[in-house]
């Protein structure tokens, strides 16, 4: 299994690409499935967990083809792929498949827009009332959907086809409102959903489907009217940057200290995060190319910060303002208010001397001087790239276990650190 080795001290200086977002490119390449035509998607990050979707999309009968690969390259490593799910040979989604990739469950509400049917199994630990699976469910149902749970599948049909309706959620789901907004396309009638996600990956999602024919309003806001229609087409699509990576280096760079030019990054999705970032005493400025985070010499300094859901400040990002503020002087105070059992990542910083206690759904973190270099353990996607945050300015050497959790959602990233002057390495097979 790979490990990731990093000797920090070293500050950043340089440009770092941003990659297409993967919590956007997945929901849209499950949209897929509402056409028979061919959607193409550009700026797909050649990720783990796209990887794994392809697979997935193809067990339905969705062909796949990409881009400009060349003989003997990565057969992901393409940016422009292209996916026509001209027969759905397949409606069931087993339990080996979505267990490995919990946004795999999407694909019920296009299976059942199309075909009228779906068995889809429940993602692998999870409980119905933990992250919004039910408030999913909840949304299918108002569309006109019977289901049963047995056996941890949901069997799911549709005997009079999806009819549109009122969705009110009581709480925001990014999830249920992906999953609302592609039953309801291809539902008969008007449906309104209230408390709709409005993160900008909802946005990019609904901005496609309007392509391929949908008729979607209001997306962005809390209300979204959608007026159903008989059919989609195909459609080309240029996947918005990931905003969670583009928060995630310009952490970096505040952490290890230098200039770093993150090309591509949009700041208008990153509002709160980047206000963070500059209370806690980088320099962000904006550009034509994308977003510029200096920090030279000035400590940082503490700062307070509650997640919440968008423009609020990400749950993303929460690992790795931790991270930024195990360094910073005084005492920060970090609510996670989206998800539970999000903190795994606070044993894996105190390893490296970070002074952090929980409080419930509170951390208080305490600033040290230094952190030391050590062996540690991913846990998850955002608590592994907070390690290698802590790493870059930790003294010696920090070698990050199960990085396979990387692999799920940045693109190069040892790339990407290491123009920019990080001594960091891949270490594979060891002993």
């Amino acid at each position: 299994m790979d490990r990731i080795r990093i000797v920090g001290g070293q500050k950043l200086h340089g440009t770092i690409p941003i990659s297409g977002a993967k919590n956007a490119a997945l929901p849209l390449m499950i949209a897929s499935l509402l056409t028979r035509e061919t959607l193409s998607l550009q700026n797909v990050p050649a990720l783990a967990d796209v990887n794994m979707l392809v697979r997935i999309l193809g067990h339905h009968g969705v062909d796949y083809s990409q881009n400009g690969r060349r003989v003997g390259e990565d057969e992901h490593a393409a940016r422009a792929i292209h996916l026509c799910a001209r027969d759905i040979v397949d409606t069931t989604a087993p339990y080996e498949l979505v267990s490995k990739m919990r946004a795999s469950f999407w694909v019920i509400a296009p299976l059942l827009a199309r075909m009228g049917e779906a068995r889809v199994s429940l993602p692998g630990g999870c409980a119905i009332g933990t992250r919004p699976v039910d408030l999913l469910l909840m949304a299918l149902e108002k569309l006109g959907v019977e289901m049963e749970i047995e056996a941890g599948y949901v069997h799911a049909k549709a005997p009079k086809g999806l009819i549109g309706a009122e969705i009110a959620f009581p709480t925001v789901t990014v999830g249920g409102t992906h999953t609302a907004i592609m039953a309801a396309v291809l539902a008969k009638g008007h449906t309104v959903i209230t408390n709709a996600a409005r993160e900008p990956e909802v946005v990019d999602l609904a901005t496609c489907l309007n392509k391929m024919g949908a008729k979607i309003k209001g997306v962005g806001q809390s209300r979204v009217e959608i007026e159903g229609v008989g059919s989609l087409t195909g459609a080309y699509h240029r996947v918005l940057s990931d905003r969670i990576e583009a928060g995630t280096y310009a952490m970096a760079a505040a952490m290890a200290g230098g200039d770093v030019m993150l090309e591509g990054a949009e700041p208008d999705l990153l509002g709160s995060a980047l206000e963070a970032i500059t209370q806690a005493g980088a320099t962000v400025t904006t550009t034509n190319e994308g977003i510029r985070v200096q920090r030279n010499g000035a400590g940082l300094t503490a700062v307070d910060v509650s997640t919440a859901p968008f423009p609020g400040f990400p749950t993303d990002l929460q690992a790795q303002f931790m991270a930024l503020m195990t360094m910073a002087k005084g005492r920060s105070r970090i609510t996670e208010t989206i998800f539970e059992n999000r903190f795994m990542h606070v044993q894996e910083l105190a390893r490296l001397g970070a002074h952090i206690k929980l409080e419930g759904d509170v951390a208080l973190v305490d600033g040290v001087k230094m952190l030391q270099g050590a062996p540690v353990m991913a846990t998850d996607l955002r608590a592994s790239v907070s390690l290698v945050i802590a790493a870059l300015a930790a003294e010696g050497e920090t070698v990050v276990n199960r990085v396979y959790h990387l692999d799920r959602g940045f693109e190069h990233l040892e790339a990407k650190l290491g123009r920019c002057g990080a001594v960091v390495e891949r270490l594979s097979n060891p002993g």
